[in-house]
């Protein structure tokens, strides 16, 4: 048999459409010019600002321009909502009691909103790691407009960039198949979706493995309990999804192997050059990963997260990977429990009569 042909360049830049290579970029450039400016300006610890606001940029994906300026315009005023919640806790050092009502609102409202309009992914992850993280950074008054104008700045450059492809494809005339990904994905506006037993179902999932996840972690002492319930949004699966068991351990094996690549950046103690570098590398990679192999993409969410904690509030990096690997496979575990137990129901419930 006569060997293939290698790829041409031209026949690679082609086959990258196929892994969301557009959306890759732009949440890269999304995340990392922000960080860039805060680093100029000498404001690093208002990264965490600028970082939510950016992922307003992951919305929209490969959806058609008339409907992306919904589903982006949505997604990134409930993450503005949600930021200027969380900020506001933060200004009255609000206590853990409040902390965890308004975290209750936050997978509501995360959950109704991605559900009534369509939104993807249709988790509320990104709103619930942007609650818990700003909420607990101590945050004087003088601070509150400012760092609120980081976060909208953000949010309003990631929503131009997200929407700059309409522009770009006209220049590109004739050439658009050839340079950019076809535009498949439509977003249905779902107005019924709060009366959708579903989604009420999963609101209910996501608040009890939250609330079981946090409250365990708090109990044992371990640092950063909101990575317990992150990863327990982040298994759960969306309103009328299928429940996976894989999905959990795709979680807790990833993020272990993305703590030892972090390891590999954070130890050596690198300029802030390289910590903006890996963000937008980290958010890049998860994004052409994501929808192929969520466990690989973990190598890349994982120290994308961590750095942009590291960057806003520094501790000691052996603390802060330790505590994400024990957080992750808690929060993990709490969620494989809520699967097991929803398909043990599932395959209890009789079949209806033909």
């Amino acid at each position: 048999m006569e060997p293939a042909k290698p790829e041409s360049l031209r026949q690679w830049a082609r086959s990258l459409r196929s892994f969301q290579f557009e959306v890759a970029t732009r949440a890269a450039v999304a995340a990392a010019l922000p960080l860039s400016v805060l680093v100029l300006t000498g404001q690093l610890d208002w990264a965490a600002y600028a970082a939510f606001g950016s992922m307003t940029a992951l919305f929209g994906r490969n959806e058609p321009y008339r409907v992306r300026l919904r589903t982006v315009t949505v997604a990134g005023a409930l993450m503005l909502a949600i930021i200027t919640f969380a900020l506001l806790l933060a200004l009255i050092d609000a206590p853990l009691i409040v902390l965890t009502a308004g975290l209750v609102v936050v997978i509501a409202a995360g959950i109704l909103v991605a559900s009534t309009a369509g939104l993807f992914p249709a988790t509320p992850i990104f709103f619930v790691f942007g609650y818990a993280v700003i909420a607990q950074l101590p945050t004087p008054g003088t601070e509150f407009w400012p760092r609120l104008l980081v976060a909208v700045a953000s949010a309003a450059f990631a929503w131009l960039l997200t929407m700059s492809g309409w522009l770009l494809r006209r220049v590109a005339g004739r050439h658009e198949r050839d340079l950019f990904k076809n535009l498949l994905r439509g977003a249905f506006v779902r107005p019924g979706a709060i009366r959708d037993r579903q989604v009420w179902v999963s609101i209910a999932q996501n608040v009890a493995g939250a609330l079981a996840a946090g409250s365990l972690a708090l109990v044992a002492g371990i640092g950063h309990p909101y990575w317990a319930v992150v990863s327990v949004v982040a298994v759960l699966p969306p309103p009328g999804a299928k429940h996976s068991v894989s999905r959990a351990f795709h979680r807790m094996i990833g993020t272990t192997l993305g703590v030892v690549v972090t390891a590999l950046v954070l130890l050596p103690g690198p300029p802030v050059a390289v910590l903006i570098l890996v963000v937008a590398l980290g958010q890049f990679g998860a994004e052409i990963l994501i929808g192929r192999h969520y466990g690989a993409a973990l190598l890349f969410v994982t120290p994308l997260a961590l750095t942009v904690v590291h960057l806003t509030s520094p501790v000691p990096v052996p603390a802060l990977l330790v505590d994400r690997v024990l957080e992750t496979v808690l929060g993990s575990v709490v969620a494989l429990v809520i699967v097991l137990l929803v398909r043990a129901r599932a395959r209890r419930r009789p079949a209806l009569p033909g």
